[in-house]
């Protein structure tokens, strides 16, 4: 699995550094989120689902 995250799109929200912290992070001097894990986890689809901008890509 591979998880790819949008910086542009992203509108730092959170949800996915919440529901997938093993993955992602919300690097606050940016005030966006980011990938800390690109090879993902098992949480990892659902935080792509949760994103309110569906700015996180979520491959096999």
């Amino acid at each position: 699995m591979k998880v790819n995250l949008n910086q542009e799109e992203c509108i730092g929200c959170g949800v996915c550094a919440q529901i997938c912290p093993e993955v992602f992070e919300l690097n606050e001097d940016a005030g966006k989120a980011r990938v800390i894990r690109p090879e993902g986890a098992e949480c990892a689809q659902e935080a792509a689902d949760s994103c309110p901008v569906s700015c996180i890509e979520v491959t096999e």
